[in-house]
């Protein structure tokens, strides 16, 4: 049945009478008329609620400018300038000879402060915790690469901190190195996993970087000397695919003289070498190789690697390897080419 009909006559209120005697003759004898009545009284209830909040509106907006105030946007909004650019870490300190001509080395000890890394059962029932064996892989390799001097070293991290993954490689390429290592422990929830393992930056992971660097907001850098804030944004990607290709080649040589120098030295799994889309690995002007040293969730490879004896050997096989690249790669800027 409809609220109210067409046909509906207005009551005819008596003088003096008020809502509830009006209510009350009605129920005696014209019920059905007060329905226009009610209907009218609700719709303009309902009206003003509807329209209250717009009402106040209007009324703190008509104050506020009487004021002379702002309204838009409304004064205890709170607002935070962010700077433009963040402030850059401080570099680390190089060890070894003053001369810099001396090929640089950057060496990154994975994970750090609140990022443990993966673990592993240690014997005795301890744990084995990736950040502190990485730290000590690292350090043993600085301190053999130092000791044969000739190398200029330095470490992304000599203690136990925290360090986004392009604040390590950045750190790499603010100080201009020759090389880059980023050594970890790998994990595998599969029994029997086991071995070394030397990542590379993928075709992709090096096609994705090269788009985004050329299209940095002020791309105020350089790639191999190169500035790219010179160079439109096509140029620019394509300075910087050709500079990543290069030292994807020169971290492919160092990876062999790894596999050579390592033989009896460092145990690798069956396919040691591997590519993927690292970020640390994404440095377009500096070779970089993430060294996964061993399997932390195996017990071999875990308590050969925080033995004293298992970090000598790898330290000694890859700075060894570090040598020899350096040379090569010296001969190469000496000898003509094709000789």
């Amino acid at each position: 049945m409809p609220f109210a009909s067409d046909s509906a006559r207005p009551i005819a209120l008596p003088d003096g009478a008020g809502p509830v005697q009006a209510v009350a003759q009605d129920v005696e004898g014209q019920g059905r008329e007060l329905v226009p009545v009610l209907g009218w009284r609700r719709g303009l209830v309902l009206g003003l609620v509807a329209f209250a909040p717009l009402l106040t509106l209007g009324a703190v907006v008509a104050v506020n400018m009487a004021m002379g105030q702002s309204t838009f946007p409304p004064s205890y909004a709170a607002r935070i300038e962010l700077p433009a650019n963040a402030v850059q870490i401080g570099l680390p300190s190089i060890e070894g000879p003053a001369d810099p001509t001396r090929p640089l080395v950057v060496i990154d000890a994975g994970h750090g402060g609140h990022d443990p890394g993966a673990h592993g059962p240690a014997s005795g029932g301890g744990t084995h915790i990736e950040k502190d064996m990485t730290l000590a892989l690292a350090l043993a390799l600085r301190d053999q690469l130092l000791a044969k001097g000739g190398v200029r070293v330095a470490l992304t991290r000599s203690s136990d901190r925290y360090l986004l993954l392009e604040e390590r490689s950045g750190i790499a390429r603010r100080m201009k190195a020759d090389l880059f290592i980023s050594i970890h422990a790998d994990s595998a929830e599969v029994e029997g996993a086991s071995g070394a393992t030397i990542y590379t930056l993928s075709q992709r992971g090096s096609s994705e970087e090269a788009e985004r660097l050329a299209n940095a907001e002020n791309r105020a850098d350089t790639v191999n000397g190169v500035p790219l804030a010179q160079t439109s944004s096509s140029v620019s990607a394509i300075l910087v695919d050709l500079a990543q290709r290069h030292v994807a080649e020169l971290a492919d040589d160092f990876v062999k003289l790894v596999l050579r120098e390592g033989e009896g030295h460092i145990a690798f799994r069956a396919n040691p070498v591997q590519s993927a889309a690292f970020v640390v690995l994404k440095s377009p002007d500096v070779p970089s190789v993430l060294f996964e040293a061993g399997y932390i969730t195996n017990p071999t490879d875990a308590e050969r690697l925080h033995s004293p004896q298992g970090r000598k050997e790898f330290a000694s096989a890859t700075a060894q390897a570090i040598r020899l690249f350096f040379v090569r790669e010296r001969s190469a800027e000496v000898l003509p080419a094709g000789m």
